[in-house]
Order: structure tokens, then sequence, then C-alpha cells
């Protein structure tokens, strides 16, 4: 059951649940082929040197780490203690001055107008209280600063993916994350607290060097979500899963030398926070 926010009875066990999944593989080394994803994602926002950028749900810094490379003032959050971990030791090797917590996108440690720009890519989409992931990430936003997103789309490539996994891992009653895909729900959530939306369809390039059956592996086994969809099922299910997954990278893969390469969609969302915006901390 839930309340008028659809905020789960029970909601301490749902979080957990949802920070043991993205506990679970090892999702900064998963990561990695995405990189220059995320570096196209930052360079699209032209954030200028000395901005206070927060980067919400930032798993093991991919965003935040390039936005401290040219010249950002940063703070990331995650919910998983191991991607924040992750995330400050790649900023001592780099001698960079990142300020990683551990924290909840629901709930943000900040004070109002903290930020110049507040950003998630392919991150806070995954929370289970989509309204709240929104009231905070325009609150903590200073009126008129940026609020940018990147989110998979119900009708792309990881949609898709999602769809023959989720059955085994989504709790019950939860929003799908895919909605953070949809335009009128994005511009519903964020109300007339943003203006000047803006929506674009764009790609991940998703490139691996072995087959479609590696990459099922390697999405296995770094991977959370799909960790833990394994984890759920006999091995008759894990067979069938696998191929079921194998099948769709097959179908996608503009690649035919024996390595995998798919264009995923993603919806990239940019607003400003509105001027006259008077948002505070939802208790």
């Amino acid at each position: 059951m839930t309340n008028h926010l659809g905020v789960f009875e029970d909601f301490e066990t749902l979080k957990t649940t949802l920070k043991t999944m993205w506990m679970a593989g090892d999702y900064d080394l998963f990561s990695r082929p995405m990189q220059p994803n995320a570096d196209r994602f930052f360079r699209s926002l032209d954030v200028p040197t000395g901005a206070r950028l927060l980067d919400v749900a930032c798993g093991s810094g991919q965003v935040a780490l390039v936005a401290a490379r040219h010249g950002a003032i940063v703070t990331g959050i995650d919910l998983a203690d191991n991607l924040i971990d992750a995330a400050r030791r790649h900023a001592y090797v780099e001698n960079l001055p990142v300020q990683f917590e551990q924290g909840d996108a629901e709930s943000l440690p900040y004070e109002d107008g903290s930020f110049d720009y507040v950003v998630s890519a392919i991150g806070a989409m995954f929370a289970p209280v989509p309204e709240l992931v929104a009231a905070e990430m325009i609150r903590v936003c200073r009126p008129g600063g940026t609020i940018a997103m990147a989110n998979w789309t119900a009708g792309g490539f990881i949609g898709k993916m999602f769809s023959i996994i989720a059955a085994h891992i989504a709790p019950p009653g939860m929003p799908s994350p895919l909605l953070w895909g949809d335009e009128s729900v994005v511009s519903k959530r964020f109300g007339n607290e943003a203006e000047e939306l803006q929506f674009t369809r764009r790609h991940y390039v998703l490139e691996y060097p072995f087959s479609p059956g590696g990459v099922v592996d390697f999405f296995r086994s770094y991977y959370g979500p799909a960790s833990s969809a394994f984890a759920a099922l006999d091995l008759n299910g894990r067979r069938a899963l696998h191929r079921e997954l194998e099948s769709l990278w097959a179908q996608h893969n503009e690649s035919s030398n024996g390595t995998t390469r798919v264009g995923a969609e993603y919806l990239h969302v940019v607003a400003r926070r509105a001027t006259h915006s008077n948002l505070r901390k939802i208790a």
C-alpha cells in the first residue's frame, strides 16, 4: 500500500532491496565501456568553469569526474556505498576535489538552491518514488539553474531488455523507471517548477569486444539488476533468460566481426528551475 506520494509503507525494506541490487556485481567495472556516453552527456550541457554541480545517483562517478576535470565544483551522491567508495578512489587517483557522499535521491541532504546544475545520467530514474526525485532535484537547484537527465526509454533497446528481466527483480507496485523516458510524464513530474523543458531522443552506444552471448555474461557478472535477475531463478530459468537476452542482443547487433555494438535510445532532458519557484524540502 502507498500514501498520496506513492511511498511504500514498508519503505525501508524496499530501499534495502534496491540498495542490495545496485551493490551486486561491480557497476564501476560495468560502466567503463559506457564512459564515452557520459562524456557526451556532460559536454552537451556547456557547464562553465566554477559552476556548482550535483550528480544525483552518480554511480562510481562517470559524469561527476568528467565535470571536475572541466573545472566544475562537483558533488556526487549515490545510494550504494560500494559505488561511492569506487568514485572516491578515482577522484583520489586523479587528485580531483570531488565530494562524494552516500545518500538518497529522494531526500537530498543539501540546502535549497545549493547548485547551479543538478544532473543525473541513467541514475535517478531508478529511485522508487519519482515525485520525490523530481521535487528534490528542483529544490536543490538554484532558481534559473539547470536540471538535466538522461533516461532510458521504454521503446529503446534497454527498455526491451528490462521488459525481459523486470518480472524477476521489480518490487510489486513500483512504477516503471522507464516512465522517465516519456516526455509527458517528465513534464508532469517537474510541473510549473521547471521552465524551458527540452526533450531530445538520443542514443548511448553500447560497444563490447565480445559476442552477444559474452555481453549477457558481462551483464550477469557486473550489472546489479541482471545479476539479481539471474540469482532469482533456478538453473533452467537462468538458461532460458540467458537465451532470450542473447537473442535480443544478437537481433540488434550492428557489428559483424565477433564483437557487439548496439544503439540504446534515451531521453535527454534539460530544464531550468523556475525563477519564481519556492519549493521546499518534503519531510
